[in-house]
């Protein structure tokens, strides 16, 4: 069976919501976005491919910064609108800000503290 089959992309205009979890530590590194040609992408080379909405284009995770995500595992949902990819974070940062979580913003008693390990510089990494 085509595991593409599986997943429903007429939910979410074209979208399915992707998850990158820590395939040793189980921390959750990142949610994004997959559309069937990044799914299938991602499939084929072993990486994971995201579908970019504010760019509009396909996302090869690591293509600039070379932080890569090795699939280990993944996972559909049984709605069949969701993916969890076990993966080896290459170069431990898996956000865009140099955190190695994009989930670095703890709130606790209506007070936000940046928990995040700040693995790069982005300004250096993408010169934006």
């Amino acid at each position: 069976m085509d595991p593409t089959e599986l997943l429903d992309f007429s939910k979410s205009g074209g979208l399915v919501t992707a998850i990158a979890q820590d395939a040793v530590t189980g921390e959750i590194l990142m949610v994004a976005n997959m559309n069937e040609e990044s799914f299938r992408r991602t499939v084929a080379c072993g990486e994971a491919v995201y579908w970019s909405r504010s760019r509009k284009k396909l996302w090869h995770k690591g293509e600039e910064s070379g932080n890569v995500q090795r699939v280990e595992s993944l996972y559909i949902d049984c709605d069949g609108d969701a993916v969890l990819m076990k993966v080896q974070q290459v170069g431990d940062a898996a956000c865009h800000t140099g955190k190695r979580s994009c989930f670095f913003r703890k709130i606790e008693g209506g007070s936000v503290t940046d928990v995040g390990v700040q693995v790069f510089d982005p300004e250096k990494v993408y010169g934006k």
